[in-house]
């Protein structure tokens, strides 16, 4: 578990801070009471972490909302942070929607709050795969059954007319990445994450049959959204509405300042490259969340999940059972462009 308070890290934050225009907005923090707690515990990733460079580098924007203890857990019970989640082992999470769904659906108790960013999702295909038709009968990589590429593979298939579950062979590997995978010659396509994308264009691997950032109609939903433990968020709803401002304005910073965002992450650890952060910035949609509706992109994936057996529960009791949007609905009164 990382808590970031070294004199370095703080003048960096200080100046993304000044970036987000975090003087200009402090008479309407002064209205707003005091958060409820000032701890707040969210997800890290070292190995696929680029998408997720606004959360890593938001300590001193959290600290401006009155945060004094702000801490990145690295690892949990279970293989994904919204395990972490879901076993009071997060306060918020940075996750897929269809990650979410199925959580909410098994009776976990998290809150979806709000939509991030849009398409930071490539899938990758080999020589002579030029389109999703193409993936018939060929290797598909994945770290584990019902994973969330595995999950989001399967809708992306099936919405072209595929089975997954018989078209597609799947290769399973948890000890080795499916980027390694696809390298070595071993599969024929997987779904890559930021860097992933970058680097295999920088090395002339392989191509992007499928940019969730520009493909409808994945294009017209958000990839990454954020929940919160249910607990949170209803004893503490002035510190929840304040982390999500937080990670908003820096969201935001990824279209007014990518090259600032992307030095701070190679600087303090997380992102391997400051060329492949930077362009996973550029590539990914960082300024849509004002415009996109969150309940839209829940919808959507749930009504897929449904559709290809991964879910049992209509969409709206999805919803119902395990969303909040008011505060996202305040913010983008708040923080208008």
């Amino acid at each position: 578990m990382r808590t970031l308070h070294s004199r370095r890290r703080f003048l960096t934050g200080i100046s993304l801070a000044s970036a987000a225009g975090l003087v200009g907005l402090s008479k309407p923090l002064h209205a707003e009471p005091p958060p409820e707690t000032t701890s707040v515990r969210l997800p890290v990733y070292y190995k696929i972490s680029d998408c997720q460079i606004p959360e890593y580098v938001a300590g001193e924007l959290l600290r401006a909302e009155g945060f004094t203890d702000f801490r990145l857990v690295d690892s949990g019970t279970g293989p994904d942070s919204a395990d972490w989640l879901a076993k009071g082992e997060l306060d918020f999470d940075w996750n897929y929607p269809t990650t979410y769904a199925r959580s909410i659906e098994a009776g976990a108790q998290i809150t979806v709050l709000a939509g991030l960013h849009v398409g930071c999702l490539e899938l990758f295909a080999g020589p002579g795969i030029n389109s999703f038709a193409d993936l018939k009968g060929k290797r598909v990589g994945i770290f584990a059954q019902s994973s969330a590429p595995h999950v989001l593979v399967i809708l992306l298939a099936s919405y072209v007319g595929l089975d997954p579950y018989h078209d597609i062979e799947w290769v399973e590997n948890e000890k080795e990445s499916p980027k390694d995978l696809f390298v070595d010659g071993k599969i024929d396509a997987f779904l890559a994450q930021p860097p992933e994308p970058q680097e295999l264009r920088a090395r002339k691997i392989g191509h992007a049959i499928l940019k969730t950032a520009v493909d409808t109609p994945w294009s017209q939903y958000f990839c990454c959204m954020l929940a919160g433990a249910t607990d949170y968020v209803s004893k503490y709803p002035v510190a929840t509405k304040r982390v999500l401002r937080a990670l908003l304005k820096s969201v935001d910073l990824c279209v007014s300042a990518p090259e600032q965002l992307a030095k701070r992450a190679v600087d303090e650890g997380f992102s391997v490259s400051y060329e492949y952060a930077l362009q996973a910035m550029t590539d990914a949609r960082y300024d849509k969340w004002r415009e996109y509706d969150s309940e839209d992109t829940l919808r959507f994936y749930a009504l897929r999940m449904k559709e290809a057996g991964l879910l049992k529960s209509n969409p709206q009791k999805i919803i119902a059972d395990g969303t909040d949007w008011r505060f996202i609905n305040e913010l983008k009164r708040e923080l208008k462009t």
